[in-house]
């Protein structure tokens, strides 16, 4: 508990806006990165607490809510099989698909199983030899050097009714992409700090030089959010665009190193759909050719699958920062954690999820509905 008091002590975060505050004389939009910081900035209030010339803009980073609708359908083609156990951390088990998802799965017999580690998957696998095991490995850096242990001791202990359905993302690529976009209103970042802790920060500094935006490498409590707009605000003010890490606790400028060597050997790059987004290229990460033989989609040759997105989400534009979850009109009506329409309002991080959970009422409130 004490870093969690330590970093939501309201007498500094008092300072930290007092500072924003006289520190801000011009509208700025900042994006924080990662569905975890809006989830912070939303249940705490942030957003409402800052100058009103500074729009918190909520970006992509959700792991569960970028994942590609394809790829959702094949998890669904390869967990109703017989032969099957599908195993996958607890909050994929609602993302909708094209015309179910991973709960009427279950519910209609396929052996789905929340797991809290991909190596556990692996523990099942040893244990049911005649079955064939498969996890979902989705996620952006922080989640893949597990995943890519688990694979590399799936082939050294040669376990071969194990394969990973894979579907990782890349941080710096979408920011690049964000950027190039004619819709853009993006005037700096707020980058993960989980992320940069496995893979340090060294591809930031070229996108602030390329785009000319700062990007402040943030933590997810309420002082690290502070203090990370209190430098990305003197930046913008400054007319300077560079990176700096707020959140020396846990990043180094290196990352990670061991993490990344076996990123490294396990995976490589490609291009990589992201939901409501499009195809970002050399955005992911896949199996490498020594170990594709664990790879799940060539495994099971799911293929030639018809997707389907809900005509009336909006969660693309919730993803890409054009709207706010609100201004999607079936926010709260047809769409809700119980019949989602999109990924971004059922994901633990979505901001849809964000904003039905503490927004809701205010929002009623202000609509007069």
């Amino acid at each position: 508990m004490k870093y969690l008091d330590e970093f939501s002590n309201p007498e500094l975060a008092k300072k930290l806006l007092d500072q924003i505050h006289a520190a801000t004389t011009k509208p700025w939009a900042i994006m924080e990165v990662c569905g975890g910081q809006t989830h912070s900035i939303i249940r705490h209030g942030i957003d409402q607490l800052l100058p009103k010339q500074i729009e918190t803009i909520h970006g992509p980073g959700c792991p569960v809510c970028v994942t590609p609708l394809e790829i959702i359908d094949k998890a669904l083609a390869i967990a109703a099989r017989p032969d099957v156990i599908f195993c996958s951390f607890g909050d994929m088990l609602r993302v909708p698909g094209s015309e179910s998802d991973l709960f009427r799965i279950k519910s209609n017999g396929g052996d789905i199983r929340v797991v809290y580690s991909p190596l556990d998957a692996l523990t099942i696998a040893r244990q049911n030899p005649d079955r064939q095991v498969v996890f979902f490995g989705i996620g952006f850096e922080t989640t893949a050097p597990a995943n890519a242990m688990t694979v590399y001791q799936a082939q050294r202990l040669g376990i071969k009714n194990f394969s990973l359905l894979v579907s990782h993302v890349l941080v710096p690529p979408a920011v690049a992409a964000i950027m190039e976009s004619p819709t853009c209103r993006v005037q700096a970042f707020l980058a993960a700090g989980h992320v940069c802790s496995v893979m340090g920060t060294e591809e930031y500094p070229p996108l602030c030089e390329k785009y000319q935006v700062p990007i402040v490498v943030t933590g997810f409590e309420p002082l690290d959010i502070l203090e990370g707009i209190r430098r990305t605000v003197l930046q913008l003010e400054n007319g300077r665009y560079e990176l700096e890490n707020a959140y020396r606790r846990a990043v180094q400028a290196e990352g990670n190193l061991a993490a990344k060597q076996m990123l490294d050997d396990v995976f490589e790059r490609t291009d990589r759909g992201w939901r409501g987004i499009g195809v970002i290229p050399d955005s992911g990460w896949r199996l490498s050719p020594k170990y594709r033989a664990y790879d799940a989609e060539h495994r099971f040759e799911v293929t030639d699958l018809h997707t389907d997105e809900s005509p009336i989400c909006r969660s693309g534009e919730v993803l890409q920062g054009l709207i706010k979850p609100h201004e999607c009109s079936a926010f709260g009506k047809q769409c809700t954690p119980r019949t989602p329409l999109g990924a971004t309002m059922v994901s633990s991080e979505g901001a849809c999820a964000a904003y039905f959970l503490y927004r809701r009422l205010e929002l009623r409130e202000v609509s007069g509905v």
